[in-house]
């Protein structure tokens, strides 16, 4: 049924009757030229397409016992492709088993991901989304256990799986930061360096991926502690979940701190650091010295031995100065006894 305008100012109502190959048969029912008019018309129409269709039975489907006909009332409605993907998603990542088939966190996270909201809020998404949601208080009385090393090791194990996560696998970690809208921190929540540079008590988030961006593990941290600071807990945890005994740390200079990098190098693990140096090293100036009007070419490497000293709290280290384009030099820097291992590109 369409309504059309005439030339005379009436509003036509119209029957557009298709057929097979695209051919329309249309039927002018007739032509108003008031509200009341188009009404009438419109329940004439409706009436004519109608025909030969059967109603439900008014007995079974009438409203407060009493028979009547007319359009049913959409009680709710299912986000069904949606939720089927996700439900898919979950159980092939494997975090169904995980997290020990606990339907209300499955359930909150389908709800962040549809929309990211407040855990109250989550409790509306879930029944726009035509999910029987769990209770506001069931909610709070579960997410204690959620906060618990042991659950999120197990999500991270079921993540390291799905990605193949092996000894010699690169893995990418970056830190950023939540903001709170609440006026005094907690202990927790506190106020720090944002990049956002908003004052609000934050809280400062860690994520360990692999190569392809894949996460692997999430952790939180206060929001006044230095970004620094938060890599080697992320990195002693993710080796205890996985039991590896060993890795390497790779990272720029503005992750790894000096007290950071003595901190890595007294845990035991090894890293290379990438970083732009202000002065020429002993090495680079001696080539230059032994090479008079010679340019050292691109990806030339310079290799340095630094023995510790005895005392010193530290272990024999290798420098590799390494020359980029631009003139930039490029040193990573290596700790660890077993440096045939290693192979710096």
């Amino acid at each position: 049924m369409r309504t059309v305008r005439t030339a005379s100012g009436a509003s036509a109502v119209q029957i557009v009757w298709s057929s097979r190959r695209g051919s329309r048969d249309i039927e002018h029912v007739g032509s108003a030229h008031d509200d009341a008019q188009l009404e009438v018309l419109k329940a004439i129409a409706r009436q004519r397409i109608a025909v030969g269709q059967l109603e439900l039975d008014p007995d079974v489907f009438g409203r407060d016992g009493r028979a009547g006909g007319g359009p049913l009332p959409v009680i709710s409605s299912r986000m069904g492709h949606l939720l089927d993907a996700l439900t898919r998603a979950w159980r092939v990542l494997g975090l169904e088993q995980a997290a020990g088939g606990d339907e209300v966190f499955a359930q909150l996270v389908a709800a962040r991901i549809i929309e990211p909201v407040s855990k109250l809020d989550s409790l509306r998404v879930l029944a726009e989304a035509g999910i029987a949601g769990p209770s506001y208080a069931t909610l709070r009385r579960r997410l204690p256990a959620y906060a618990k090393d042991a659950f999120r090791q197990e999500l991270s194990a079921a993540c390291a799986a799905h990605a193949r996560l092996g000894r010699a696998s690169l893995v990418l970690y970056d830190v950023s930061t939540l903001y709170f809208e609440i006026d005094k921190g907690d202990g927790f929540r506190e106020s720090g360096f944002s990049k956002e540079r908003r004052l609000e008590p934050q809280i400062t988030i860690g994520l360990l991926t692999d190569a392809t961006g894949f996460p692997l593990m999430v952790s939180a941290f206060e929001g006044n502690k230095a970004e620094t600071k938060t890599m080697l807990p992320v990195i002693e945890a993710f080796m205890a979940a996985h039991d590896l005994p060993e890795v390497t740390v790779v990272a720029d200079a503005g992750m790894v701190s000096e007290a950071n990098r003595k901190d890595i190098e007294a845990a035991g693990l090894s890293f290379i650091l990438g970083a732009k140096i202000p002065h020429v090293p002993y090495h680079v100036a001696q080539w230059r010295r032994e090479h008079p009007g010679q340019d050292i070419g691109d990806g030339h490497i310079f290799t340095q031995l630094w023995p510790a000293l005895e005392g010193s709290g530290r272990r024999d280290q290798v420098i590799y100065y390494q020359s980029a384009p631009r003139g930039a030099l490029l040193y990573p820097s290596l700790s660890g006894e077993r440096l045939e291992e290693c192979l710096w590109i």
